[in-house]
């Protein structure tokens, strides 16, 4: 017993290996001579210990579960066939949970008609706790290990004397004594010793599939169909990386499985799910919830049809059916959702899974054992069509997942901007101890990095930080790492979502509606995921205000559509093609009623055709009159709500908005006269807003399709104190100083946009400044300053000689003569290491505006726009270091009126559904 101390054991003179191989089981009869069975089992571990020491490769050691006495002996090599003639199949623990479970999976795998089946699976449910809890005990010095294992040892015994019968029975009660009684001995080993390394953890708490396998195998051959189990450890060979991560090695593990194949030819093989080994033929495991993991691996390695994950929810939902009661079941998912949404902590599948799959496009389905007339959700990689029917019926947002009990920590200082080193600096520190960093959040400014990590290991990534950078701290130039603890996030998950305009407005729009401060926002370029960081407290009310907002009720508004020019004519096709998925999947109901111009309009009792108002604008319009138009939409008495859609730029129509509210009718428009037009009339009909029931959206003045206008009213709605908004809003402005580069000259670039169609028929007018300026207006006035238009300074990029230019044409014939001005300021600028931008500044604490033409240095955010993109800079007292930056394409028919539509679905959101 002496050789069996607890020294002996942590030098890993009792290793997994003393009880692994492939050719001999553990204490077999060719081994129990030497072993004298008399002896206790403590006797016998330290003998086995011996042989370790003496590096005896004579008596291999394995436990009795990896030996298959149907293994063939026949000479001949059966070629392993791959392809879409296997199915695989994945039964969780709750599958296989009871005798009766176990029945039910082995009809499953009868009934399915696939040339080959594959099928892994779990521990019964709850046995790989108890297998853990064997270890704890013993490794605690408890000595009820012993009542613990005879608990595992009598679950499985009584289940196989369910199940089986005659020789199968007697052969499977056999090897399960065998293993009890070895593991009796190791358990005892780590009783003395007082600790058990990873890897006799994993050989120990491997016996659950072991178990189940072998149970499962032997009811399908009860049924008449021939059938083998493999122990995947001899297969199925990854490398540990971490802690609680593995690499499968592909290359290693199908040569093992072509050979384990050509001795054990079969159309139906059960496999053990969440176990493997290292290279180093070391008992390993996938770690928790690794089984999904082992299906995914076998599923590439024969490159099957599909697989098929078999768990005790009808598919995946959109959010936790726990947290949110409305869920709903997703039909598809493309891999890169279902990645994101399993990240962010859904229930959906280990989040690895769906790595080995995607290298064969072998799509994953998520099924019900216990309701198996649910079709469940498909996962797969989605085709162009695939993703435009996929517009057409399902939210761009797919589902929403949530992560708790974490941390902030938030790095900053002056020092840190344009310092190379200083992220890598960060998260080696961060990974020498080991913490996962759940996301990353960073201002182009580098002024500060703030991540996310398990509140568990925040204060040892917090003294490590305060190690790393304490003479950068001391000196000043990181003024803080701080800790925000209490925190978790909140993941919304879609295809795309993020560049369809409105969604990211939608989502902060329902937070800010519901109460709720975001402590950190990060996007990846990918544009699967919009994450945000809550307080822990405010997670569930949060999760549950955004599900709803994207997954409207029954609302019904009579629309009137007020210039169907271009914007306005995108968003009536807009509306044809989302009419009919609005009220099947989203029970929105948006009739126009009518449809009018400067000089005619239509009008429809039951609603205009979509699909054909052109036509029907041609054949049944009548004489334009704006009073009878508002009547007809409003006075339908059976759709109690109406809104007025204003898609032109007419002074005359913005000055009808107050009566419209009056008479209870809503309003939606991109038009930015009223909010930038007399300051008496604005305050006038903001103060009606406020007063009445009635709602005024106008997102799309500033900005089309980005959320800057809710961004801004939701960082005042939560208190926060708007100190400076700063941007480039004008898309063709951006262009052209964005393209301004080499030896190119303004007039040159500016005819280049012209011929584009980025400018308007008259480049003056998007040259003058005009049209910033009224965006600085209604962003100042959103901000509660009261200012006219004409108090804002605007440096106009209109030559003085050429504002009375008679035409475009002339305009544009004389403005290289120009060039110079432009050009002189532009190299100014260069010779200071700056470009030239077109801005519009809100300077809220010092109560004014400007718009101007201004260099930034070559690392500003607004220095990197590309494109016609604009870009919008918020400095609050929450954001006053870091300022919340809003960046995208700002201009162009379809983003705005994408802005516009959005408005009208979060108007139905007020008029009814859930918010």
């Amino acid at each position: 017993m002496a050789s069996l101390s607890s020294s002996a054991i942590s030098n890993h003179s009792l290793s997994p290996n003393a009880f692994v191989s492939k050719k001999i089981c553990f204490f077999s009869n060719q081994c129990r001579a030497l072993l004298l069975p008399q002896r206790s089992p403590i006797c016998r571990m330290g003998f086995v210990s011996g042989l370790e020491r003496k590096k005896t490769s004579k008596t291999n050691i394995f436990a009795s579960v990896t030996v298959d006495t149907s293994v063939g002996t026949s000479p001949e090599k059966v070629q392993l066939p791959k392809g879409d003639s296997w199915s695989v199949h994945k039964f969780g623990g709750t599958c296989v949970g009871s005798s009766e479970r176990i029945n039910d999976v082995a009809k499953i795998i009868l009934s399915d008609e696939s040339e080959r089946k594959f099928v892994v699976v779990s521990a019964m449910s709850k046995v790989t706790d108890m297998m853990y809890d064997l270890i704890l005990k013993a490794q605690s010095r408890d000595e009820t290990y012993l009542a613990a294992l005879d608990a595992v040892l009598v679950k499985h015994r009584s289940t196989a004397v369910d199940l089986l019968d005659g020789n199968e029975l007697g052969s499977f009660l056999s090897a399960l004594n065998e293993d009890i009684s070895n593991l009796k001995a190791m358990l005892r080993a780590i009783y003395i010793a007082g600790h058990a390394t990873e890897s006799f953890t994993d050989f120990v708490v491997g016996h659950g599939e072991l178990w189940s396998a072998q149970l499962l195998a032997s009811v399908v051959r009860k049924n008449g169909v021939d059938c083998k189990w493999m122990d995947t450890r001899e297969v199925l060979i990854v490398n540990p990386t971490s802690s609680d991560q593995v690499d499968p090695d592909f290359e290693k593990s199908e040569k093992k499985l072509e050979k384990w194949y050509s001795r054990n030819p079969s159309k139906t093989i059960i496999a053990t799910g969440f176990i493997a080994s290292t290279p180093q033929d070391i008992p390993t495991t996938l770690k928790r919830d690794g089984s999904d993991f082992s299906a995914a691996i076998m599923g590439a390695l024969f490159k099957a049809g599909q697989v098929t994950i078999w768990t005790d929810v009808d598919g995946v939902y959109s959010a936790d059916p726990r947290k949110v009661s409305e869920a709903v079941i997703l039909k598809t998912l493309s891999y890169q959702e279902a990645w994101e949404m399993s990240y962010f902590g859904a229930n959906v599948l280990h989040p690895r899974t769906i790595i080995p799959v995607m290298r064969y496009d072998i799509p994953i389905i998520i099924r019900n054992v216990f309701n198996l007339s649910a079709p469940g959700t498909k996962i797969c990689r989605s085709s162009t069509t695939e993703d435009e029917v996929d517009q057409s019926l399902e939210s761009f947002v797919r589902g929403f997942a949530t992560i708790d009990n974490l941390a902030l920590v938030n790095v900053e200082g002056t020092g840190m901007a344009g310092v190379p080193g200083t992220a890598s600096a960060i998260f080696s520190a961060v990974k020498d101890v080991g913490a996962n960093v759940i996301m990353i959040s960073q201002a182009s400014s580098e002024h500060s990095v703030c991540f996310a990590v398990p509140e568990k290991e925040v204060k040892a990534v917090s003294k490590a930080l305060q190690s790393r950078f304490r003479e950068a701290l001391n000196a000043g130039r990181l003024s803080q790492v701080q800790v925000i603890p209490n925190c978790s996030i909140l993941a919304a998950v879609g295809q795309k979502m993020a560049s369809t305009p409105g969604v990211s407005a939608t989502l902060f729009n329902a937070l800010a509606k519901a109460n709720i401060n975001v402590r950190a926002i990060a996007q990846g370029c990918s544009e699967y995921n919009i994450t945000v960081v809550l307080k822990r407290e405010d997670c569930i009310r949060a999760l549950r205000a955004v599900h709803s907002r994207f997954y409207l009720s029954r609302t019904t508004i009579a629309m009137g559509i007020v210039g169907p020019g271009l914007i306005g004519a995108t968003l009536l096709d807009q509306l044809r093609d989302q009419a009919a998925t609005l009220k099947e999947e989203f029970n929105i109901d948006l009739r126009v009623m009518g449809i009018t111009g400067s000089r005619t309009m239509l009008l429809s009792e039951t609603g205009v055709d979509l699909s054909r108002w052109r036509e029907l604008q041609q054949e049944k319009g009548e004489r334009a009159d704006m009073e009878k138009f508002v009547q007809h939409v409003h006075g339908n008495h059976f759709i109690p709500n109406t809104v007025l859609v204003d898609c032109t730029a007419d002074s005359v129509i913005a000055s009808h908005y107050y009566g419209w509210l009056r008479k209870g009718i809503h309003v939606v428009t991109p038009n930015k006269k009223a909010n930038s037009g007399p300051l008496d009339q604005y305050l006038k009909l903001r103060a009606l807003q406020r007063q009445s029931y009635t709602h005024y959206f106008y997102e799309a003045t500033v900005g089309a399709g980005l959320p800057i206008i809710n961004t801004l009213q939701g960082l005042l709605e939560t208190g926060d104190k708007i100190l400076r908004i700063e941007g480039i809003f004008s898309g063709t402005l951006s262009y052209i100083f964005n393209n301004l580069v080499g030896r190119r000259t303004f007039s040159e670039v500016v005819a280049e946009a012209k011929q584009a169609g980025f400018t308007e028929p008259d480049p003056r007018d998007d040259l003058s400044g005009t049209d910033v300026c009224r965006k600085v207006i209604i962003l100042a006035r959103e901000s509660g300053l009261k200012l006219e238009l004409s108090d804002i300074p605007v440096e106009s990029l209109v030559p003085e000689p050429l504002k009375d230019s008679a035409s475009a044409e002339e305009f544009m014939q004389k403005l290289p003569q120009f060039d110079h001005d432009v050009a002189k300021k532009r190299q100014i600028a260069e010779d200071a290491g700056e470009v030239l931008r077109y801005v519009g500044v809100v300077d809220v604490v010092n109560q004014k505006g400007v718009v101007k033409l201004q260099a930034y240095k070559n690392d500003h955010p607004f220095a990197q726009l590309s494109g016609a993109d604009n870009i919008i800079a918020f400095t609050t007292t929450r954001y006053k270091d870091q300022p919340l930056i809003v960046r995208g394409p700002g201009a162009g028919a379809e983003v705005t009126a994408g802005g516009v539509f959005s408005d009208i679905l979060r108007l139905a959101s007020y008029l009814g559904a859930p918010s």
